[in-house]
């Protein structure tokens, strides 16, 4: 019940959207239907950690420790995006940029965008969820032209261009497994059910399985933002709605890879570990290096943004491929702290970018002493993605790190040391110019809405809680590690 209620609450809160003009009420009831996912996401946790799997609809969904972990990450940061979305919408209609059918639009593809991520990360069927996570291309694009200004449209066709060139990859790489299955014996109607193919992936052709990893790695990869595939990232991401930018980096990249995970774990069966650990490692160490060189030449600070998205999909990366249980339940935490740094810095850059009508750096000065909350708010997000302490990110890196360098990759771990210590100093340059110096005496302090601050509060109180207590993610980010750890 709870696993349908997950994907039934988002869709009709959708379907009711999609009946009226835009009202506020409208997305306050999107935000609320996003908050009881969160919940099932919760109880379905509760549920499943350390026990057997729920399945649902004659085994059509499957709930497991990962899957509830993710609808976990999804809900949380759902909820603050929808929150924000509300204010996003009512801005562009009061601004004339939008009308109230295009609120309506913009409320029914949020929700169909998160019901396609839920869908992803809870099929038990690795066919079904390819055709989730195209669902989400296919939705996001018309998100990401949302505002229709030229470069918004072009952004939109750039992603939709690369990201179904790397989706068809993942697609032959799907049905090359599938071939697999069945010449080791799964049977016709099983050999795309995930469990199946766990259970006969010692059997699997290994030069088949070669080829479908790769294929797999470079098709998921590409939703990921890992390079070479990356290049549609930085513009959809800086081209979106605020909210929308928050949705694609806190949780469309991650549900990406959790895609990635659940096929390593078959891949590692089939072949043993070195040839997934080796091919990660490179795609990972490629995007750390990529993302921090464009780091260090960024003027706008969403594209900065964008390209910090990059760099912490290379860090799990990295993390998946040393594949110890201590390295997955790292980057499982890295995904959350993630999700909650990255969406309160993109819907903070949002607000910025409606009361400052710029996202150049340069044009942005003196936050903390000319908006003191939205500038304290973008302050301590940036600390909590930059992996300091307190901040969970921190021991998420920390743990990554360790893992490496216990599976003999201590190489790959002084890089990425190189590459966060490079990233830090740039953001940092960046953070300063945008956040310190002298008001006008003429100008008045300005004050932010305790609407837009207070959730963003909230998620970095959560950040930083997930960083000093264990509890309450201990069991479960345990139990999902174990779930694709061979």
């Amino acid at each position: 019940m709870w696993a349908v209620m997950v994907l039934a609450v988002p869709a009709a809160a959708g379907g009711v959207a999609a009946t009226v003009a835009w009202k506020r009420w409208v997305g306050w009831l999107c935000t609320g239907a996003v908050g009881v996912v969160l919940v099932c996401g919760v109880v379905l946790a509760a549920q499943v950690v350390n026990k057997r799997p729920i399945l649902a609809l004659g085994g059509s969904l499957r709930v497991d420790a990962l899957s509830a972990f993710m609808v976990i990450v999804i809900g949380t940061v759902g909820v603050l995006a929808t929150w924000q979305g509300v204010r996003y919408i009512d801005n562009e209609i009061a601004s004339k940029r939008s009308s109230a059918r295009h609120g309506t639009l913009y409320a029914v593809l949020v929700q169909g965008f998160i019901t396609a991520m839920l869908l992803a990360v809870l099929a038990g069927n690795v066919g079904v969820m390819w055709v989730a996570v195209e669902a989400t291309t296919v939705i996001t694009t018309f998100l990401v032209g949302h505002r229709q200004t030229r470069g918004a449209l072009e952004a939109s066709w750039k992603y939709v261009i690369i990201c179904s060139v790397g989706i068809a990859m993942a697609f032959l790489g799907t049905v090359l497994v599938y071939l697999a299955a069945q010449h080791a014996g799964a049977g016709t109607h099983a050999t795309l059910d995930w469990t199946s193919l766990m259970s006969v992936s010692h059997r699997l052709n290994p030069g088949d399985m070669r080829l479908a990893f790769a294929l797999i790695v470079l098709g998921y990869g590409t939703k990921v933002g890992l390079a070479p595939m990356h290049s549609w990232l930085p513009d959809a991401h800086s081209q979106s709605p605020a909210p929308v930018s928050a949705l694609m980096s806190g949780v469309l990249l991650t549900v990406a890879f959790y895609a990635l995970l659940r096929f390593k774990a078959i891949a590692d069966g089939a072949l043993g570990t070195a040839f997934p650990r080796a091919l990660l490692v490179a795609v990972g160490l490629l995007t750390l290096l990529v993302a921090t060189s464009l780091l260090l030449s960024q003027h706008d600070y969403k594209r900065m943004l964008a390209y910090s998205s990059m760099e912490h999909m290379g860090l799990i990366a990295l993390g998946a491929a040393a594949g110890t249980p201590l390295a997955v339940a790292a980057v499982l935490l890295h995904i959350m702290g993630h999700g909650l740094a990255k969406g309160v810095l993109f819907l903070t850059s949002g607000e910025i970018l409606h009361v400052e009508g710029t996202s150049d750096i340069a044009q942005v000065k003196a936050l903390l002493v000319r908006r003191p909350a939205l500038g304290g708010v973008f302050a301590f997000g940036l600390v909590a993605l930059l992996g300091l302490p307190p901040f969970s990110l921190f021991i998420s890196e920390l743990n990554m790190l360790r893992a490496e360098v216990q599976v003999g990759l201590g190489w790959v771990a002084l890089i990425t040391l190189g590459c966060l210590v490079v990233v830090l100093a740039a953001m940092m340059t960046y953070a300063r110019r945008m956040l310190f110096g002298a008001r006008d005496d003429a100008e008045p302090v300005h004050r932010t809405p305790a609407v837009v601050t207070a959730p963003l509060i909230g998620a970095l109180c959560a950040c930083g809680a997930l960083g000093v207590l264990a509890w309450p993610l201990d069991g479960l980010l345990r139990a999902a590690a174990m779930v694709v750890v061979r």
